[in-house]
């Protein structure tokens, strides 16, 4: 062998040396982004608990969290619609309308026919409502995959409709005194936003079990793995059996029921239900997801992430109102750290793509120092020298 080809082959060798130490320098930025939303989270508590005594005491921490714990359950939601690559843009009209089917049962239907006004029972109002948000989601499903209408237009339409829906059924009137009737047998709604079995708010253990039955979902069953896999790339997926119709319609019928028990709890919480309510909440829902580390393309996201990003935005907004700062402020505020997300998201999967690129030039590295020895080359030259 010739000596420019030992050249040739220790040039080699050190391009894979220099690709083997940027991709180890990547992957520690790379954990950086992706530990962002606790780094936020640790931030937040430390500047907030230094500018205000009250912040972490503990009747406070648990109010907080029982306003995360609302944001959280309509981000688990949201977290499926975006593992598969969409948005859900009705679920803070959803909020609003859940409490206004609510209302409307709690204070009793009129059925003409017999001239009997009907209170249905606690239970049944919660099935009812939860259906109700199930059946706006499967109207999403329907028209992204059967009628191929992209799914930011299709929730974006159903963000109006059931608001709509609900302004027509309420006449845009508040619902006041959900509580129940005792002469009807009906009460103990408030319980859901106001009950604190073992010292936490219901909100919460609602918030811990669905956080769980998720994970099972994603971790233990084959929908889980579709739903990776269609987010990752839909096209794939679709060619490998994956039922991606399917999953699409699944994803956004949980979005829809989510949504619809995030509403039950804050009419609950209030004992009154305004057609107006959630508004805003789907962008503190994206918000949750985007900062615990989802990728808006798709195919990357944790439970995990989601619930640390979900106490970022309900510890940043309740620390504000400590804090005195004006609701306009707020919404700056929210909306900045929105952007600033999404760009950290973008930034995570460039450093992503050089760190692959840089591990696929070093992967022969260890095959070739293992197995590649310089030196009877060097002396083969030297002897025929």
């Amino acid at each position: 062998m010739s000596s420019t080809q030992i050249k040739d082959h220790e040039l080699v060798l050190r391009q894979r040396h220099k690709a083997a130490a940027q991709a180890r320098r990547l992957k520690v930025v790379e954990s950086a982004f992706e530990l962002r939303a606790f780094i936020a989270l640790g931030v937040l508590i430390v500047v907030f608990s230094l500018m205000s005594d009250s912040f972490m005491t503990v009747d406070n921490v648990i109010t907080m969290t029982k306003h995360v714990a609302i944001n959280a359950v309509l981000a688990l939601g949201m977290l499926l619609v975006i593992l598969k690559g969409g948005i859900d843009l009705s679920v803070g009209s959803t909020v609003g309308l859940s409490g206004v089917v609510a209302g409307e049962l709690l204070q009793g239907v009129n059925l003409r026919i017999t001239d009997v006004v009907a209170y249905p029972q606690v239970w049944a109002v919660i099935v009812i409502c939860i259906a109700v948000g199930a059946l706006v989601g499967a109207v999403n499903g329907i028209l992204i995959t059967r009628m191929n209408v992209a799914p930011f237009i299709a929730t974006l339409g159903m963000l109006y409709v059931a608001r709509a829906t609900a302004l027509l059924i309420s006449d845009g009137t508040t619902y006041p005194n959900l509580g129940g009737n005792p002469e009807t047998n009906n009460t103990g709604f408030d319980w859901l936003g106001q009950g604190r079995p073992l010292g936490m708010p219901v909100a919460v253990w609602i918030m811990i079990v669905l956080a769980v039955l998720v994970t099972i979902l994603l971790r233990s069953t084959p929908f889980g793995r579709w739903l990776y896999a269609a987010g990752g790339n839909e096209r794939a997926a679709e060619l490998s059996g994956v039922p991606v119709k399917r999953v699409k319609m699944i994803v956004y019928v949980i979005s829809g029921a989510c949504a619809a028990m995030a509403g039950l709890i804050i009419a609950s919480e209030l004992t009154s239900a305004a057609p107006q309510a959630g508004e805003s909440f789907e962008l503190n829902a994206i918000a949750a997801v985007v900062i615990g580390g989802a990728a808006l393309s798709g195919g990357r996201g944790t439970i995990r992430g989601t619930l640390v990003g979900a106490f970022v935005i309900g510890f940043l907004a309740d620390g504000l109102v400590i804090l005195g700062v004006s609701t306009f402020w707020q919404m700056f505020i929210k909306g900045a750290v929105i952007i600033i997300a999404v760009i950290l998201d973008q930034s995570q999967q460039r450093y992503q793509r050089r760190r692959t690129a840089a591990t696929a030039v070093a992967v022969p590295e260890q095959h070739d120092t293992a197995n590649t020895d310089t030196t009877p080359l060097r002396n083969e030259v030297s002897g025929r020298r």
